[in-house]
């Protein structure tokens, strides 16, 4: 349980002490340095957004087909948002029909669904998949592409410039897409509230056309690193192997984004080197031990028959941290400064975050400790 000697204020902070050796070193405000056989890369906590680990995770580099997380991304949440639905029909233009690369061979005036072509870009990185959905989202590709950076720019990926849907080489005439590790790991994140994309970045193996044709995952992890259920690979010549992965392990989920592998097995090798640094790195660290229990600080009530009630934790508290970072937690709690009476015994009146360098670890409410009444007329008039 936490310590009860602090001061009764509405917010406070709470470091949590903990002796342990770093990992890693680290140089000024660089994160741990990892090295290995990639250009880019960058390790998180993909619940919490915590950087972890890296090796250059703001210098530019070509994403490959990991871009088609965000062509997948945009689409998800139109669906989410009711503009599309996966039942939707799509007819193939001529355009997308003729798209190389990976691809599910599409023809001209094809029907499908948006599931059907949604699991085509997901599972068999289809370009031709890529080309026909953005068509129908957006009326064109290049309105999709504008789309694309509009969103990108929303989530904070400050160093993302894309001019495909697709992930490949650029054409005549056209600008290359540029992204980072760290941007790749923001893109993920967003993606990870979207269940069904994990569900699909997951799948080895799936029939397609009345089961004519199977897609394939180019994630050779899938199935084999445990706990591994996505995300997007991407390679060509250019930007040569990428991936960004997630896995979850005893509870916590991490995001590995390397860049600029030379080999399919580099690729994998390094992926698995980044996960498993990151999972042997964390432990669980309780917070709140006991719901119910005591926390500090006290609410004013106005126009109660007492004009203060104090707060509990509404439910136990544990948090995932890197075991050499548990004493840098902070600890805040959030009070409202006065209530209206009255006030019932369990009734929100806070919340308790645990933050680490400023990423949310977890959070729980506070709750009034005990039921306050309406006072009558002498408690109103001097409890206002």
């Amino acid at each position: 349980m936490l310590k009860k000697d602090l001061p009764r204020i509405a917010t406070f902070v709470l470091l949590i002490t903990f002796v342990a050796g770093a990992v890693l070193a680290v140089e000024g405000d660089e994160l741990p340095a990892v090295d290995g056989d990639f250009k880019t890369a960058i390790l998180i906590d993909a619940r919490s957004g915590l950087p972890l680990a890296g090796k250059a995770p703001d210098q530019r580099h070509q994403p490959a087909s990991m871009l088609k997380m965000m062509t997948e991304l945009i689409i998800l949440e139109r669906i989410a948002e009711g503009d599309m639905a996966l039942t939707d029909t799509i007819k193939v233009s001529a355009r997308a029909s003729r798209m190389g690369g990976s691809q599910v061979y599409l023809k001209h005036n094809e029907v499908f669904s948006v599931e059907e072509l949604l699991s085509a870009l997901a599972i068999h990185s289809a370009n031709d998949a890529a080309v026909a959905l953005a068509e129908h989202t957006a009326g064109s590709v290049e309105a999709f592409v504008d789309l694309m950076n509009y969103r990108a720019r929303d989530l904070g990926m400050t160093s993302s410039e894309f001019h495909s849907v697709h992930g490949l080489p650029a054409g005549r005439g056209q600008g290359a897409d540029m992204t980072t590790a760290r941007d790749m790991a923001i893109l993920g994140r967003a993606l990870l509230e979207f269940p069904e994309a994990l569900v699909w970045s997951s799948t080895k193996t799936a029939p397609f056309r009345d089961g004519k044709f199977t897609l394939y995952n180019p994630n050779k992890l899938v199935g084999e690193y445990r706990g591994l259920d996505g995300l997007k690979t991407g390679y060509h010549g250019q930007a040569g192997y990428c991936v960004t992965a997630t896995a979850v392990q005893k509870g916590v989920r991490l995001m590995s984004v390397v860049m600029g592998c030379p080999t399919d097995r580099g690729r994998a090798t390094e992926t698995t080197r980044l996960l498993s640094y990151g999972f042997n790195l964390y432990i669980q660290q309780p917070l709140i031990e006991e719901a119910g229990s005591p926390a500090e600080g006290l609410v004013s009530v106005s126009g109660g028959k007492s004009g203060e009630v104090g707060v509990v934790y509404a439910t136990t508290l544990a948090v995932s941290v890197p075991r050499d970072r548990v004493e840098a937690i902070e600890w805040r709690q959030e009070l409202e400064e006065v209530a209206e009476a009255p006030v019932a015994q369990g009734e929100k009146l806070g919340v308790a975050v645990a933050t680490l360098d400023g990423y949310e670890l977890g959070r729980v409410d506070l709750l009034a400790a005990e039921t306050v009444e309406k006072g009558n007329w002498w408690h109103r008039l001097f409890r206002q």
